[in-house]
């Protein structure tokens, strides 16, 4: 679990609200956030630790056969991977539900500082990897990690120190359709809470080096969300690479359609060019 307590900004959960896995893999109703933890051999382990926000709209979570898929891809490399079961946005169980995902993602990132040592890896080498509406939990962590909403009494650093979006929600921009904006916020939500999690306005000098992939041809989530956030980053000169590809839509996963393109190889390039 990812709490060793209580999960903060909760209520009682409703009799009918059980989590539960359908027969596509998805997750629903989680109610107990939680880490799984996929560790390189220690001979292999390069000191780098990934977390794996699947995505699934912040009204599912994506099956985690694919999340562990893609940890294993990274296991390969040396890195280890923590796919994070975050909370999904509901008020039928929180107080608060906009913040809901964001003190998973926060928790997870303190969890690994403080047990780092346990799991060999380096606490100067945490990321997130974000995929879709896990990218927007992803880049909300990365840009409002100076804004903790969770109980942090040894000021342990929150900020990620890069992040990995692959077609990322960033904009709540209500001229964009979007099922994950309406989930966390609400369909009036009021423009100061759009703007709160609109990632690209929260982008700073101190925001991690980010590596971003996308296709032009998503139609689920548009490449305007990738495009403006990069351009985020390079006005705040912060380090970052950007790869569009042609086609591909959305929900690959470390494998693209086309039998020449492996981004996945190429976000291990950009992780060893920086040091990570």
């Amino acid at each position: 679990m990812l709490y060793e307590k209580e999960v903060p900004n909760s209520t009682p959960a409703p009799a009918d609200y059980v989590e539960q896995v359908d027969s596509s893999g998805l997750t629903r109703n989680v109610t107990w956030p939680s880490l799984t933890a996929y560790l390189p051999p220690k001979d292999k382990a390069t000191g780098t630790a990934v977390i794996i926000c699947p995505g699934g709209g912040y009204a599912v979570l994506a099956p985690a056969v694919k999340s562990a898929a893609l940890a294993r891809e990274f296991n390969k490399a040396g890195i280890a991977a923590f796919v994070l079961k975050y909370r999904l946005p509901n008020d039928a169980v929180m107080t608060d539900k906009s913040i809901a995902p964001l003190q998973d993602g926060q928790m997870a990132v303190l969890t690994l500082r403080k047990r780092a040592k346990e799991w060999n890896i380096n606490p100067d080498k945490i990321g997130f990897v974000g995929i879709s509406a896990g990218g927007h939990l992803a880049s909300t962590a990365g840009t409002q990690f100076g804004r903790p909403v969770i109980e942090n009494k040894e000021h342990i650093s929150l900020r990620p120190d890069f992040m990995v979006l692959v077609y990322p929600v960033i904009l709540f921009d209500t001229a964009i359709a979007s099922g994950v904006r309406e989930r966390l916020v609400g369909k009036d939500a009021p423009q100061e809470l759009l703007d709160l999690y609109s990632s690209e306005k929260h982008v700073s000098v101190n925001t991690p080096p980010t590596f971003l992939v996308h296709a032009a041809d998503d139609d689920t989530v548009p490449v305007k969300n990738s495009l403006l956030f990069f351009n985020a980053l390079l006005d705040a000169n912060v380090r970052t690479s950007m790869h569009i590809l042609q086609s591909g839509n959305h929900g690959f996963q470390y494998d693209h359609p086309g039998p020449d393109v492996r981004w996945f190889d190429w976000c291990l390039n950009w992780l060893h060019e920086n040091g990570f």
